[in-house]
């Protein structure tokens, strides 16, 4: 999970605006929930599910604002 969020970190701001798109936005999910696994942070994992959830109606605008501002998505930085 560590390298697949390596990956995503890698990509280049287009490609990151691109992954913001709706139904495409299940990637950066997959990052959360990874990155929370790799760093052991129970709290995190469960704010990454949630997301899924919660998150898929206005997360993805949250995740592209997040995006072109500071180049990362909407969330915690570790």
């Amino acid at each position: 999970m560590k390298s697949f969020c390596k990956w995503m970190d890698s990509q280049s701001r287009l490609m990151k605006i691109l992954f913001c798109l709706p139904v495409v936005d299940v990637l950066w999910a997959i990052y959360r929930i990874g990155g929370a696994i790799a760093n052991k942070n129970a709290l995190h994992l469960v704010l990454a599910v949630l997301w899924i959830f919660f998150g898929s109606t206005i997360g993805w605008v949250l995740d592209l604002i997040s995006i072109l501002l500071v180049n990362h998505i909407f969330w915690f930085q570790e």
